[in-house]
C-alpha cells in the first residue's frame, strides 16, 4: 500500500475513537463513501479546495443527525492522480464496505468503470471522464451528473455564437487543449457543429505538464488571430495561458475556459484578477459563496468555535465537490427511505442515483434529473465572466445542440 495517503471523517469531523473500537452496532449506523483526491500531485490545485468541501458537507449532515440515524464516514486516499494507486485505493474502499464512490481523474474514471461495474457500487466523475458514461444503458454504474466535455464543447461553441452576434459563418475558432484523451474529447462534437454552423476551426495542442505553450500562444494571437477561443485546460495549464494571451495581447473576452481552466487558483495563479479581467469561465456548478448549504457550513463551523476554512473562499472548486458529495448523500437518503430504514448496498444507491431530481441546494446545482438513460443530468452549464475581480453570471443555466451530444451518445461504445 505504498502509494495511499487516507483521511476519513464522521459526525465531528473525523472518526472518533469509540468507534474504531466500538460496537457491531456502531458500526452498522455508518453509511461509507469511498473517495479518491489529489493533495500533492499534478491536480492539486484543484483539490487544495475540493477535498476539504467533501468532508465539509458530511459534517453538516451528521451535525444534523445523519441520513435516517445513519452517520455519512467519507474515507479519502490520495491517488496523486495515477492509475495504479487508483485501483488500489478502490479495493481497499471495496473491502471498507463502501455503496458509492467518488472518482478522481479522467484516466482513473475509465480504469475504475469495470470493476464499479462488477461489484456494482455506482461512481462519479462529474464534469470529467468518459462523455460517454452520460449513457446509463452502457455505463450503468458510472455517473457523471454534471456537463460532460461533449456537452462542455457544445456549449462553449454555443456561448462563442452568441459573443459574435449570433452566426459564425466564416469566422475563426482556435481550440487550445491538453494533448491527451480528456483534452481530445470533446473535439468530435465540436468539429460536428462547424459543419452545421461554416466557422473555420484550428486546433492548438499543449503537451503535459502544460507549462510551455509560448509556440501555440504566438500561433494563436500573431498568426491565426482566431474570432474566438476555447480553451481546455488542467492542471498548471490554464494560468499559462491566460497570462500568455494576456500578454500577446489577445483580449480575454474572446477566450472561454471550459470547466477545469475556471477556478479562483488559475486565476491568481495567472496574476490575479485584475490580469484575467474578461476571461470567461464555463461552470457545472454555482460560483460565488452566498448560497444556502455553504451559509449552513459556515454557521457550523462558528458553533463549534473553529475558523471557517480558507477553502471555502475559493468559490468554483469547493462548490464542485459539494455539488459532487451532496448527490451522494442525496442517493443514500432516497436508498434508506426505500429500503424502509435499512442501510442500503451500493445497488440500492445505483438505484436511488437515477431517481434524484429537483434537488438544487438553493441554486447551487443546476436543474438536473438523472435517470436511468441520462447519468449526465441534462448536461447543464452555466458562465461566469471575470469583472471588476469578481466572477459575474453572464445569464441562466443552459446547454446546446443536444440532438448532436446525443448523437454520438448513440455511437459510443
Amino acid at each position: 500500500m505504498r502509494y495511499l495517503t487516507r483521511r476519513t471523517l464522521t459526525l465531528a469531523g473525523c472518526i472518533a475513537a469509540s468507534l474504531g473500537a466500538g460496537s457491531a452496532m456502531a458500526q452498522q449506523k455508518e453509511i461509507l463513501l469511498g473517495a479518491q483526491c489529489d493533495r500533492v500531485g499534478p491536480t492539486q490545485i484543484v483539490a487544495t479546495a475540493y477535498c476539504p468541501a467533501m468532508h465539509d458537507y458530511a459534517a453538516l449532515i451528521n451535525s444534523k443527525g445523519g441520513i435516517g440515524g445513519f452517520r455519512i464516514r467519507i474515507d479519502e486516499i490520495d491517488n496523486n492522480y495515477q492509475v495504479p494507486p487508483a485501483i488500489e485505493a478502490y479495493e481497499r474502499h471495496k473491502q471498507m464496505g463502501a455503496v458509492s464512490y467518488l472518482i478522481w481523474g479522467t484516466p482513473q474514471a475509465l480504469a475504475l468503470k469495470p470493476r464499479l461495474e462488477q461489484d456494482r457500487i455506482p461512481g462519479t466523475s462529474p464534469g470529467f471522464g468518459s462523455a460517454a458514461a452520460a449513457d446509463g444503458k452502457k455505463y450503468p454504474y458510472v455517473f457523471p451528473i454534471a456537463a460532460t466535455y461533449w456537452s462542455q464543447g457544445a456549449a462553449a461553441i454555443d456561448f462563442a455564437k452568441r459573443r459574435l452576434g449570433g452566426n459564425l459563418k466564416g469566422k475563426k475558432i482556435a481550440y487550445l487543449y491538453f494533448d491527451n484523451p480528456a483534452g481530445l474529447e470533446p473535439l468530435p462534437v465540436i468539429k460536428d457543429i462547424q459543419e452545421l454552423e461554416g466557422f473555420e476551426l484550428r486546433t492548438f495542442a499543449v503537451p503535459s505538464p502544460g507549462v510551455e505553450m509560448g509556440a501555440q500562444i504566438l500561433d494563436i494571437s500573431q498568426r491565426y488571430r482566431p474570432d474566438f477561443v476555447i480553451a481546455h485546460l488542467f492542471g498548471r495549464a490554464p494560468s499559462v495561458a491566460i497570462k500568455d494571451l494576456k500578454r500577446a495581447g489577445f483580449p480575454l473576452s474572446k477566450v472561454l475556459g471550459l470547466v477545469w481552466a475556471s477556478g479562483e487558483p488559475d486565476i491568481i495563479a495567472a496574476g490575479g484578477f485584475a490580469l484575467a479581467e474578461g476571461y470567461n469561465t464555463m461552470q457545472f456548478a454555482g460560483v460565488g459563496t452566498d448560497y444556502p448549504v455553504l451559509n449552513e457550513i459556515r454557521a457550523m463551523y462558528q458553533k463549534e468555535g473553529k475558523p471557517v476554512p480558507p477553502a471555502m473562499e475559493t468559490s468554483v472548486y469547493y462548490n464542485r465537490a459539494i455539488l459532487n458529495t451532496a448527490l451522494h448523500v442525496e442517493a443514500v437518503r432516497i436508498a434508506v427511505q426505500a429500503k424502509g430504514g435499512k442501510a442500503p448496498t451500493g445497488e440500492d444507491v445505483k438505484a436511488a442515483f437515477e431517481r434524484i431530481k429537483d434537488f438544487t441546494l438553493g441554486g447551487l446545482l443546476p436543474p438536473l434529473e438523472v435517470t436511468a438513460a441520462d447519468h449526465e443530468g441534462g448536461g447543464w452549464v452555466q458562465v461566469f465572466t471575470i469583472k471588476g475581480g469578481k466572477f459575474v453570471a453572464d445569464g441562466p443555466w443552459f446547454r446546446a445542440y443536444r440532438d448532436v451530444v446525443q448523437k454520438h451518445l448513440a455511437a459510443a461504445h
